[in-house]
């Protein structure tokens, strides 16, 4: 959750998009990130941007088709620093969502977290199989993430009022798309089921220091499932 995507005068706001939209799901995604941290989940945030050369940056996403150049073109300067650039003040994670000592953050140049970075490594020595999913936008980041997710063979968790987008109706239809057919590309869940859930596990369950623990991860309408190592992950684009 960046600020470029959640701030007045970051990327979102310079495409004409109202931010409110977003900001709707910093309190549940806060909720589910304190109850992770005491659980002992692995906490991993992402955030989307290109190096200051941008030599990583492709031309049609730098301007996209039929977007005007001047305004909010990757790499141009705004009330945040460059648009999208990493080390800049619109590239860092709000601070309502602060990475905490020790915690992954995954820099990414695309829309989906596992293209062009070691997310995929960091899960597999950790001996993640589920994957808890909140940020912005559920139709671009999210989705994106989750169908890499999918194709991988992990399971994912999408907290649905922990996802936001610019457009209510694609966050519905984008949730929907993931449960279809059964789950076609895995779980939603709203925040209040997935906290009570890991609240529960820490109550019953002690780790020494705190370390990963097996959770039993929520479905769409329950908390029952099959035990897996999880990791809750945030996928920021828009």
């Amino acid at each position: 959750m960046q600020v470029d995507f959640l701030r007045p005068g970051g990327f979102g706001s310079a495409l004409g998009n109202d931010v409110t939209h977003l900001q709707r799901a910093v309190g549940p995604c806060q909720d589910v990130l304190a109850a992770a941290r005491e659980a002992g989940l692995v906490v991993i945030h992402t955030r989307e941007g290109h190096a200051a050369p941008l030599l990583d940056l492709h031309p049609f996403k730098r301007v996209r088709p039929g977007q005007d150049e001047t305004t909010a073109a990757i790499g141009r300067p705004g009330p945040c620093g460059r648009i999208l650039v990493r080390g800049e003040p619109g590239h860092d994670i709000i601070s309502e969502l602060y990475p905490q000592t020790g915690e992954a953050i995954i820099d990414k140049p695309g829309k989906g977290c596992f293209y062009a970075t070691d997310l995929e490594c960091i899960l597999r020595a950790q001996n993640i199989s589920t994957l808890l999913v909140c940020g912005v936008t559920t139709e671009v980041c999210v989705h994106t993430t989750v169908r890499e997710a999918n194709d991988r063979g992990y399971h994912c968790v999408v907290i649905g009022n922990a996802c936001a987008s610019y457009h209510p109706q694609f966050h519905q239809t984008s949730l929907e798309m993931i449960v279809a057919q059964g789950g076609i590309f895995g779980s939603v869940a709203e925040s209040n089921v997935v906290v009570q859930a890991l609240r529960q596990y820490t109550a019953t369950t002690v780790v020494p220091n705190k370390k990963r623990k097996i959770l039993h991860p929520p479905t769409s309408s329950d908390a029952d499932g099959v035990a897996h190592r999880v990791s809750i992950t945030k996928a920021d684009e828009v």
